[in-house]
């Protein structure tokens, strides 16, 4: 199942070991603070309880979202690329 993961951190360390966890779980990044990627539903919960782990007791707001096939297929995307400068 697709799963969308985004998080708010303020600790710059916290924020970058989250993010290793989640390529460690095949997520992709697709924003600074988006992974999205096929994870099982204990995979789901596991990566939530290693990011609650790394958090701590710092502040933060993670939250996962599995899309069922039926929303995956719904997405809209606009994915436009740089034009590299010629000149």
């Amino acid at each position: 199942m697709q799963c969308l993961l985004v998080y708010d951190i303020e600790d710059d360390g916290k924020r970058a070991k989250i993010a290793d966890v989640c390529l460690d779980y095949g997520l992709d990044r697709i924003q600074y603070s988006a992974f999205l990627g096929p994870l099982l539903p204990n995979h789901q919960e596991e990566l939530m309880l290693k990011i609650k782990q790394v958090l701590g007791k710092r502040p933060g707001n993670v939250q996962l979202f599995p899309l069922c096939e039926k929303d995956w297929e719904a997405r809209q995307v606009i994915a436009q690329k740089a034009a590299d400068d010629v000149g």
